[in-house]
């Protein structure tokens, strides 16, 4: 990333003074409908690559139902990690 000039520090330190209600935003209207965004679309988590044993009809059965099978794979895990964070942040 490009280093800041002297000026545009400055600009961003008073901006940074200004209270809320004195920015101007006029020129970015507030977004209210958010049906066409799309999740994810920048973030990418890191991958690791990992060797795994699992029973060879599972693994057979996300080859047959989906080209991404590893992807799949990944979607499943991460879901049951949520769910159990979930739980165990209920159990709280």
């Amino acid at each position: 990333m490009k280093a800041r000039s002297a000026q545009q520090r400055h600009v961003l330190e008073d901006s940074a003074l200004l209270p809320e209600a004195e920015i101007d935003l006029s020129d970015q209207p507030e977004i209210l409908n958010w049906s066409n965004a799309e999740r994810g679309k920048f973030y990418r988590p890191v991958k690791q690559s990992v060797t795994m044993r699992v029973h060879a009809d599972v693994l057979e059965w996300f080859k047959s139902n989906n080209a991404k099978y590893q992807s799949r794979i990944n979607q499943v895990l991460r879901e049951f990690v949520q769910q159990e964070r979930k739980a165990k942040a209920l159990k709280r």
